[in-house]
């Protein structure tokens, strides 16, 4: 008798596991329940298409070949039945059997199953604010929001604010400002991507936004949207200003849903998505689960997490795909690899970030380390900046962010192998990574940041961070800022403090009498190379309280 495998959701995790699930099974009898009209489309590429870089919204459903994954694709090539703009309404586990609903016609009607697989996503968190129905709001959830977010641009609208600083608001932000539109961002944390990036790094990420014409407002709660004559949008109201609006995107997270799961008795877990085990099943061992509506595990952590990625979905495919025609396939869980492009501007983040491993308990050890993303000389060079997070204790790498219009996400990537094989700082920085000019510098970036982690952890290296300068700098400490920069640096980006003393490193010896002995001494250069040397030079004739700004002035995330 042949297996009955019904997939309810036609995104991303349920297509994968319907066509992993057909390799494995031949003669198995495969449905795919799709409340949209669209199906299998790769809704990350959705900022793009705004951005007018994909030109046609069907081109995010097409095969590499060109071919529209729509039903007829998935019945001729696959042999996989899909059900489009069908809504499962109710499961009956112990009859297994889900009723479904053709959203067309109204029609109600059971499918039988022997493996059920929810691959149901995640929905826009609501904004219960006044107005936020008006015309020109939009979320971005779906293609068929992308299609009217474009409309709009290409009717005028021109004044875009973006509820929310997060993942989807700032790829939007991209999208908006490549197009010439003027962009505010407004925020309600102090930060944006305030549970991605740390304060250091996601200021640098604002500089560049700011840098580039968006206007970026942070600690601000939006109050209301008021409405012109048409019913359209016209103003965004916060608890700080009035912002003018042809258009609004709100986008502040979503949410799984977990609507089917929780009215059949499945167990969620404590991060409100389903909870499921290594092999990706349920509470109910003929149902699996993946995508958006489920929770993983933290591979640096143990603990859950609820990470709704693209990249996570379609692993969780392939491993239900695999499990559900007789397989034993485990997910191993995630490090919560992030990765995006803002313009020109690319950003990655991967295992813990500081705040978070200073909430889990851990005593983290941290490096701000510039670089370029090959050899300075190539031509093609371009900078960015890592921030590495290791464990005091173990040396263990807990997590990495990186920032810039150089090469980031290359070096992401290696973090994240790195966290998945329980690497050390030690390993990481004697890894055989491949060089050559127009690749990387002859010490790779992720290595460079591993022996400045390494230098503090021996006692050799003593920064601060920009985060603690600023700190001393607003409080009106007595200190001394000494920049050992060339001349020609001083000139170019200088630093506007009267604490500054300026002595370049070469002539550094020569003038030790003029660094004063009897306060704390804080170094900085371009990007600490040289204030980590001046560091040593100034303790080896017997300055006692002297550090270097971690970073230097490229990771500095403040106006100078």
């Amino acid at each position: 008798m042949n297996r009955k495998i019904v997939v309810v959701g036609g995104v991303a995790a349920g297509p994968k596991a319907a066509a992993r699930a057909r390799r494995r099974d031949p003669e198995a009898e495969i449905t795919i329940v799709e409340k949209g009209e669209l199906f299998s489309y790769a809704g990350c590429g959705m900022p793009f298409y705004i951005e007018g870089v994909v030109h046609d919204v069907k081109e995010l459903m097409c095969t590499p070949v060109g071919v529209v994954r729509d039903a007829s694709f998935f019945r001729k090539v696959k042999d996989i039945q899909v059900l489009g703009r069908t809504e499962a309404v109710k499961i009956d586990r112990s009859g297994k059997k889900v009723t479904v609903k053709s959203l067309e016609t109204g029609k109600t009607y059971d499918l039988e199953y022997d493996k059920l697989v929810l691959a149901t996503g995640a929905y826009p968190v609501p904004l219960p604010i006044e107005g936020i129905h008006l015309g020109k709001v939009h979320h971005l959830n779906k293609p068929e929001d992308a299609r009217s977010i474009r409309k709009a641009l290409e009717e005028g609208a021109k004044k875009i604010v973006i509820i929310g600083g997060g993942l989807i608001g700032l790829e939007t932000c991209g999208a908006f400002i490549a197009r010439g539109c003027q962009v505010t961002i407004v925020e309600v944390m102090d930060q944006i991507l305030p549970g991605l990036l740390d304060p250091e790094i996601a200021g640098l990420l604002s500089k560049y936004l700011k840098n580039v014409g968006a206007r970026v407002l942070v600690s601000e709660r939006v109050t209301k949207l008021e409405e012109d004559e048409t019913g359209n949008v016209k103003k965004v109201l916060t608890d700080k200003r009035e912002i003018e609006a042809d258009m609004v995107i709100v986008a502040i997270g979503v949410r799984p849903n977990v609507d089917l799961a929780r009215d059949a008795g499945l167990k969620l877990g404590a991060t409100g998505a389903i909870a499921v085990n290594e092999y990706l099943q349920t509470s109910d061992p003929d149902m699996y689960a993946g995508g958006d509506c489920v929770e993983s595990t933290d591979i640096v952590t143990g603990r859950k997490v609820y990470v709704p990625l693209g990249s996570t979905a379609n692993k969780h495919g392939r491993v239900i795909g695999d499990n559900i025609t007789g397989g034993e396939t485990m997910f191993p869980g995630i490090s919560g690899t992030t990765v995006f492009k803002i313009l020109e501007y690319n950003v990655g983040k991967t295992g813990l970030n500081e705040k978070q491993a200073v909430q889990l308990g851990y005593e983290p050890v941290t490096c701000l380390a510039p670089s370029p993303d090959c050899a300075h000389y190539y031509p093609s060079a371009k900078p960015f900046t890592i921030k590495l997070v290791v464990d005091k204790k173990t040396g263990k790498i807990l997590g990495g962010q990186s920032v810039g219009s150089g090469e980031a996400i290359k070096r992401i990537d290696i973090l994240a192998t790195a966290i998945r094989f329980g690497a050390t700082v030690r390993d990481l920085a004697e890894l055989d990574l491949g060089y050559a000019p127009p690749y990387s510098t002859a010490i790779d970036a992720v290595a460079h940041a591993a022996n400045v982690i390494r230098n503090k952890l021996d006692g050799m290296a003593k920064a601060l961070t920009p985060l603690e300068v600023k700190v001393k700098m607003d409080q009106g400490d007595d200190f001394t800022l000494l920049d050992v920069r060339t001349k020609m640096e001083v000139e170019q980006q200088p630093f506007n403090d009267p604490r500054v003393k300026y002595v370049p490193l070469g002539a550094l010896r020569e003038r030790l009498n003029e660094i004063p002995r009897d306060r704390e001494v804080v170094i900085f250069c371009k990007t600490s190379l040289r204030a980590y040397e001046a560091q040593l030079m100034l303790e080896s004739k017997g300055f006692k309280h002297v550090k270097f700004l971690d970073g230097g002035i490229v990771a500095w995330p403040f106006e100078l």
